[in-house]
């Protein structure tokens, strides 16, 4: 489905604008953002006001909101089965919290406001404690106006090492993020427009990688690399092609899979969700390859290049390590006696639009809609008991894709439209087509009051968005 690019900065006018993103060890180099931290026993994460030069020294930083001064937030790294423990503090002038998405933690550590905690409120802190389970790519934003916060910057990615990685020369962190800047590269207003939010939500006119608008990643020839994507999109959605090279994927929303290189060549990603890659350097010294972004007709665009050093190769053959990830501590659906429960995702442009005015609502699931930051005063969409198995057909009678994402969980992908999902597909975040319906299943065992929301932001404030009541 094509998107409008707004007028006031041009994808090319942002290309010129923007210099290579040097890459070290990795990850960004002069101290950037995305560098990695070993998150200590205790740490302090504070959300504030601050500026980001995403473009280049042609045009002014950019006013944005952040995590620790920076966007994206810096890469918290923690240990599987290790207690996190994360201060946040809010120097917002609104509320805010923050969401740990992926990680099965306790509810009252979910960062829902109204629903598990209080909301932060400016000036205020909270103090997060959990102990990640399973080890992967994760990431946390705010919960909390969810579509203006997460869409000046709130973001960042969280990593949980597992106690015995694959082998790899490198790895690399990539936070997707999508932006409508006008021409002085400064946040468009207008979030929620009433247009974009009965459709594909707020697309941008600008996508970084690691806070800044890329151009060229240095690799070498033979080396291997280990390359964590996380979609933190509010509404964009990428399907990658990797020029001239095999992507392996081995894990999905932080869960690993059977090793495989991506349907059709394109990673397809939704807001909010990630990919572990293996990536074998096969090109030649000196060249280039392009890694393009071509979800939407008849705007395909290069997102980054895997730009090869003359230096001689690493390796005259890829390396003979295996690839596949340890697999985590995740509790296997029993099938034959689950409960199965429908949700019909309603609404939206070509979709109905009896809803929209009432209460702010586009979207509903079932009939029902949370709008806002949710109203948690609404009756659950559905209430499971504690380690039952539960079955959801979610079934998309709209126009639009829906990244459905479940708090506390991860599921398994069983089918699509009827037909099974090949290998054992988990996830805590599934994109749904239009007029498709995909099965997930999962044990709920994990007690509270947990959200089910699409993670295309102007969907989930506007009515796609319910409460799973685990008793």
């Amino acid at each position: 489905m094509p998107i409008n690019t707004p007028p006031e900065l041009t994808r090319r006018q942002f290309w010129k604008a923007g210099g290579a993103l040097a890459l070290a060890g990795g990850l960004p180099a002069k101290g950037h953002a995305a560098t990695a931290t070993s998150a200590p026993v205790s740490l302090r994460l504070t959300a504030a006001p601050a500026h980001a030069p995403m473009v280049g020294d042609d045009h002014p930083a950019t006013a944005v909101w952040a995590y620790g001064g920076s966007v994206p937030g810096p890469v918290l790294r923690v240990r599987q089965g290790v207690r996190f423990r994360a201060v946040v503090e809010n120097r917002l002038d609104e509320s805010t919290t923050v969401h740990w998405h992926g990680i099965r933690l306790p509810n009252a550590m979910d960062g829902v406001p109204g629903l598990t905690q209080p909301p932060i409120r400016p000036g205020g802190r909270f103090a997060y404690e959990f102990t990640p389970p399973d080890a992967g790519t994760f990431w946390y934003h705010p919960h909390d106006n969810s579509l203006v916060q997460q869409g000046r910057g709130l973001a960042g990615a969280l990593i949980v090492e597992e106690a015995e990685p694959p082998r790899v020369d490198r790895e690399l962190v990539w936070v997707i993020q999508d932006w409508r800047l006008t021409r002085d590269a400064q946040v468009a207003p207008g979030f929620g427009g009433r247009m974009e939010t009965a459709m594909a939500g707020r697309l941008g006119n600008t996508v970084t990688v690691n806070g800044r608008v890329p151009d060229a990643v240095r690799v070498r020839s033979g080396e291997r690399v280990r390359l964590r994507i996380v979609n933190a999109a509010t509404a964009r959605i990428v399907a990658l092609r990797f020029e001239g090279h095999r992507p392996v994927v081995v894990a999905l929303d932080g869960q690993p899979c059977a090793p495989h290189e991506p349907v059709g060549g394109r990673l397809l990603l939704g807001p909010a969700m990630r990919a572990d890659v293996i990536l074998d350097m096969a090109g030649k010294p000196g060249s280039r390859h392009a890694v393009i972004d071509d979800f939407y007709d008849r705007l395909a665009y290069e997102l980054v290049a895997l730009a090869y050093e003359r230096a001689a190769p690493l390796r005259d053959h890829a390396l003979d390590a295996p690839v596949r990830l340890p697999p985590n501590p995740l509790p296997e659906p029993d099938l034959a006696s689950a409960e199965r429960h429908e949700l019909v995702l309603q609404g939206g442009m070509m979709g109905g639009m009896g809803m929209m005015g009432m209460r702010g609502a586009a979207w509903a699931i079932n009939g029902m809609s949370m709008t806002g930051k949710g109203d948690t005063d609404m009756p659950p969409l559905l209430s499971l008991a504690r380690g039952r198995t539960c079955v959801l057909s979610l079934r998309n009678e709209t126009a639009w894709w829906h990244p459905m994402h479940l708090h506390g969980h991860s599921f398994r992908v069983l089918t699509r439209n009827g037909t099974a999902v090949a290998g054992a597909e988990w996830g805590d975040t599934v994109l749904v087509e239009p007029r498709q319906t995909v099965e997930v299943a999962f044990v709920a065992d994990n007690p509270g009051a947990w959200m089910l929301h699409c993670h295309v932001m102007d969907h989930e404030v506007s009515g796609l968005m319910g409460v799973l009541r685990v008793a």
